[in-house]
């Protein structure tokens, strides 16, 4: 089937003919025919890089009246770069259509300037939601005109807390509109639309709900969450020709792995919402004219990043939403061309890639992370490949070649060849000499059994002396604080850079904690965690001393201030002054001042019946 079949108009089909348009794809080929000539409306399921911008995109714009200087069509994106992309397709599509006027209209940029364009007269406005209410609120935009709406990426709108300006917006358009949403999940929010604001949507499904690609591996690497970032450059010291985007949870995370991978000489550079407007548009713009190799980026900031050559998608760790691994695996093996989605995890995330792989229907490959061998095996045949390949300006070399043969006489071919290598690989080679295997066993090793273990002497027994070949270190963090051992873990992987610190025996008590690290990284970690913070609390840690009560210490910290607290209360009974608490607390009972919980069982606490007591005196 062509354009031309679907009904897709001659001024229209010689731009996109242009642009390399050649057949259209499956959902181009359901959404253009409907929204030329059917009465209903649609739902769309669809992954990205499906082709949705052209399939509602082209005829869109055949449906607009050239004539009438008034919004026509309003299609709402959940960021600014989509709307951005959006806005640029459709400048494409309609170029030879130079009475067609579109217009971006999204947050971060001026809004007078967009509200004067509004004035002159568009056809087709593509906003981002909350800049829409703006304008709406200030009565700078009409959308009494509008015959077609298109919601684009619905589901990740409602993720960003989009569902009431969507329900304002639709509220504000004529009812007897045509509807489009383009979603790659079908969550209930979604459903509530369409069955209150669509008129009897046709579904059609494009390839599986929830499922990714076809044409997208995905391979996943298990690791220590201490060596993320050493496999993470693994992977791309072992594709020289890479060119993806790197995908992190937070903000921090992103700018802090691309200052790593900068300051290591990769080509990166990072995408997140702490950039101002202005440097997201140059990293973007650098990383589509293909200036950049590695992107890194949140979620929410790569939305309108529209590449179709993507060699690689890198999941720096998993999402918590299985819908964001396959907006994220959608972006590589596009327009035909195959992909690679690696995942970089750690063993507690095992759990999470199984109901990934139920949902998009696929099995992750485990592979290996790339030894220093085969790393370097794959740099050297890609300087082979770049050699052959060459081009060679036999005039202006030439004058140079006689000149540089006598000097290098001396040596044979393999030698030269040998010297030429080694100059553009000594760095690496010295990177990769002694580099330890990464990798954890997919399965979890046996315990091992008791018979099989030294027995522990009673120095060992005791929990202020470490384990034989560790250190014991002391942190002022414990139960009552909600600390725990993944905490630490945790706390260790964000503050200590490099190679990876074992952990070994954990003691949690209630003020504090005891925990051993191997010998030599004691120092280390006990500077690494000085004056951190745990959720508002100032963190301190030492080394052990195996001859300080840390226990009667903190103790007696805890009981000093009960004893503080029971003293004022009794001198305000005694004085006349108590009358009880002049805000009731939820855990005390307004009568004796029990502690509800206990009361329900038919006993008090120690406080409570000292208060009983000062009551009856």
């Amino acid at each position: 089937m062509t354009f031309e079949e679907l009904g897709v108009r001659e001024d229209i089909l010689k731009a996109i003919s242009e642009m390399g348009f050649v057949s259209p794809m499956p959902v181009q080929e359901k959404v253009i025919p409907h929204l030329l000539s059917a009465d209903s409306d649609v739902v769309a399921l669809a992954q990205t890089g499906t082709g949705k911008t052209a399939a509602y995109g082209l005829p869109v714009i055949q449906r607009i009246d050239v004539d009438l200087r008034a919004p026509q069509a309003l299609i709402l994106s959940p960021t600014r770069e989509l709307c951005l992309q959006i806005g640029a397709d459709l400048a494409d599509f309609s170029k030879y259509i130079p009475q067609l006027s579109v217009l971006p209209v999204y947050g971060g940029s001026s809004i007078e300037s967009q509200i004067r364009a509004l004035r002159r007269g568009v056809h087709i406005v593509v906003a981002t939601p909350g800049r829409l209410i703006d304008l709406i609120e200030r009565n700078t935009v009409s959308l009494d005109n509008v015959h077609t709406v298109i919601l684009d990426e619905a589901d990740e709108m409602l993720n960003m807390g989009f569902l009431d300006s969507i329900n304002d917006i639709l509220d504000n358009v004529p009812e007897d509109r045509k509807m489009l949403l383009f979603s790659a999940t079908m969550p209930p929010d979604i459903a509530a639309i369409a069955k209150n604001y669509m008129h009897n949507p046709e579904e059609f499904v494009i390839g599986t709900k929830n499922e990714g690609a076809a044409n997208v591996r995905h391979i996943f690497y298990m690791v220590q969450a201490k060596d993320k970032y050493l496999a993470l450059k693994r992977v791309a010291d072992s594709n020289p020709n890479i060119y993806g985007i790197i995908f992190c949870r937070t903000r921090r995370e992103t700018q802090e792995i691309a200052d790593w991978l900068i300051e290591d000489g990769y080509n990166a550079d990072s995408l997140h919402g702490d950039l101002s407007q202005a440097q997201r548009d140059t990293v973007m713009k650098k990383f589509r004219e293909r200036n950049l190799q590695l992107l890194v980026a949140t979620d929410v900031a790569a939305r309108g990043l529209d590449v179709d050559d993507l060699t690689h998608v890198i999941n720096y760790g998993l999402p918590d939403d299985i819908a964001t691994y396959t907006h994220r695996s959608g972006r590589t093996g596009r327009a035909g061309k195959t992909g690679i989605s690696v995942a970089i995890i750690h063993s507690r995330e095992k759990g999470r890639l199984k109901d990934i792989e139920k949902k998009i229907g696929k099995k992750f490959e485990y592979s290996e992370v790339p030894s220093p061998r085969y790393i370097i095996e794959k740099q050297l045949y890609n300087l082979a490949d770049r050699i052959e390949k060459v081009d060679v300006n036999e005039e202006e070399i030439g004058k140079y070649i006689p000149g540089v043969i006598k000097k290098l006489d001396w040596l044979d071919t393999e030698d030269l060849l040998k010297r030429v290598l080694s100059l553009e690989f000594n760095r690496l080679l010295d990177y990769y000499k002694d580099a330890k295997v990464l990798d954890l066993p997919l399965e979890s090793k046996k315990k091992e059994k008791k018979a099989d273990r030294a027995p522990r002497t009673d120095e060992e027994k005791d929990r202020r002396v470490a384990e034989r070949g560790y250190e014991r270190l002391y942190i002022n963090l414990g139960k009552s604080d909600g600390f725990f051992a993944p905490n630490l873990i945790d706390m260790l992987n964000a503050e200590i850079r490099g190679t990876r610190v074992d952990v070994g025996r954990i003691d949690l008590l209630s003020g504090y904690s005891l925990f051993d690290v191997r010998s030599g990284d004691a120092h280390r970690v006990v500077s690494a965690l000085k004056n951190g913070d745990f959720f508002g609390k100032r963190v301190y840690c030492e080394i052990a001393q195996p001859d300080k009560d840390y226990a009667a210490e903190n103790k007696g910290k805890g009981k000093a201030s009960r004893r503080s607290r029971a003293e004022a209360l009794r001198k305000q009974v005694a004085s006349g002054d108590f009358t009880g608490p002049k805000r009731r607390s939820k855990k005390f009972d307004k009568d004796d001042f029990v502690p509800a919980k206990h009361k329900k069982k038919n006993k008090s606490s120690n406080f409570g019946k000292f208060m009983k007591k000062e009551k009856n005196k």
